[in-house]
């Protein structure tokens, strides 16, 4: 009988994250295998729970959540986004122009959907957090990566990003504080990047869901603050900063010009009418998570479990001979380089698999970000210290044996 095979639209999606990396974890676990994940930023497996009042909103709301919402989600969830906004010096915002979602995920989606015809380009950083490049191909889409440099503290490439541009570019991504790499970019770099977006025509596609998540006294500043006059879609979500993965409460906010981008606007509406409203127990939470004790800070701060673990993982992480890492202003993550010499690498997917059979410890390869070059992988530092000590020790072991083998 002739094969079921899956669509053409997939040959370009890539989520090496829960990819066969995780199969093969899961078939270890199965075994009785005891394994060390440092491939997902899924904090409340690693003890970090939502904190308490977001529990109890929800818990509280519970009886009233059973029916829809409205498709673009609850007032009190949106009118808290709203005043974020404010908080953050981005003008404008309406009610209309907030959309909730189960995770800043889905609302990718949506927006890529409605912006891109077959064979429109978008401006993707390399890495990128590969969700964006998978959602762009299966919008009809084709990604093209613009290189962030590593020797400038994982910064984009601006005279890259004006290289790439062509008359099919129809936006940029701008993921700030940056996964993998957890660079955060400076006010002066997101003007250079809006002031690109501005005189091409682009739209900014601004995740900026770990913007919260920030360390040694560094502050964010919202790309759509400074682009008034550019058509800004903005993404964000409680999972990181307030520990609720598992809630699936994100939300999209539209700035910028907006009569001009009436057409594409009321394609959103269209797409957010379709999925007919997002997890509505999750919206609870939302306006009690902004507008509550910022609990984020104790754990990024001065002798915060999240600043202590950043800080002794990058140690660890760098002693290791041939191993060299920017150290990161934000995010879960760090992207550590393996320097070539030391370890000519073929097919880093391979090699990270070989790992996690020998070390029982889970990473995601370069490649997996499409990061084209074997010789970088994302790092997780949200075990506890003795944990990480474990993980990076055994990481260690299975480089320098590595290292022998190839002298």
């Amino acid at each position: 009988m002739k094969p079921i095979t899956k669509s053409a639209k997939l040959a370009n999606v890539l989520y090496d994250i829960r990819g066969p990396i995780m199969d093969a974890a899961k078939q270890m676990e199965e075994e009785g295998h005891h394994l060390i994940k440092l491939n997902l930023g899924n904090l409340a497996v690693f003890g970090f729970d939502a904190p308490e009042e977001i529990q109890q909103d929800m818990i509280r709301n519970l009886p009233s959540s059973a029916g829809y919402s409205d498709s673009k989600g609850i007032f009190a969830a949106r009118k808290a986004v709203m005043h974020e906004t404010q908080k953050q010096g981005i003008s404008g915002v309406t009610l209309d122009d907030i959309y909730l979602g189960n995770g800043a995920s889905e609302l990718i989606a949506m927006a890529t959907n409605a912006l891109l015809d077959d064979g429109d380009e978008l401006l993707l950083p390399a890495p990128d957090y590969p969700l964006w490049t998978a959602s762009t191909s299966l919008s009809g889409g084709k990604p093209v990566h613009y290189l962030c440099d590593e020797d400038n503290g994982w910064m984009p490439n601006l005279d890259d990003i004006r290289a790439k541009i062509t008359p099919r570019t129809k936006g940029i991504v701008v993921i700030n504080p940056n996964n993998p790499t957890g660079a955060l970019y400076s006010t002066e770099l997101l003007k250079q990047i809006v002031e690109i977006a501005r005189t091409h025509g682009l739209v900014i596609l601004a995740d900026e869901v770990y913007d919260k998540v920030l360390y040694d006294g560094a502050r964010h500043t919202a790309i759509a603050s400074l682009s008034t006059d550019v058509l800004t879609l903005t993404f964000n979500s409680l999972s990181k900063s307030y520990r609720s993965c598992g809630y699936r409460a994100g939300w999209l906010v539209v700035s910028g010009p907006k009569k001009r981008a009436e057409d594409y606007i009321e394609g959103l509406n269209m797409l957010a009418n379709m999925k007919l409203c997002s997890n509505v127990p999750g919206q609870w939470a939302i306006q009690t998570a902004l507008g509550g004790y910022q609990s984020i800070n104790d754990l990024t701060g001065e002798g915060g479990r999240l600043r202590r673990q950043r800080d002794l993982a990058y140690e660890l992480i760098t002693a290791i001979p041939g191993v060299s890492c920017v150290k990161p202003s934000a995010a879960l993550y760090m992207f550590p380089k393996l320097d070539p010499k030391v370890y000519p690498i073929k097919d880093d997917r391979q090699f990270f698999l070989e790992l996690l059979k020998e070390t029982k410890v889970m990473l995601v390869q370069g490649t997996g970000f499409n990061w084209a070059s074997p010789d970088h992988f994302r790092i997780v530092f949200l075990p506890h210290e003795e944990d990480l000590r474990e993980a990076v020790g055994r990481i260690a072991k299975f480089l320098e044996n590595y290292r022998n083998n190839n002298i």
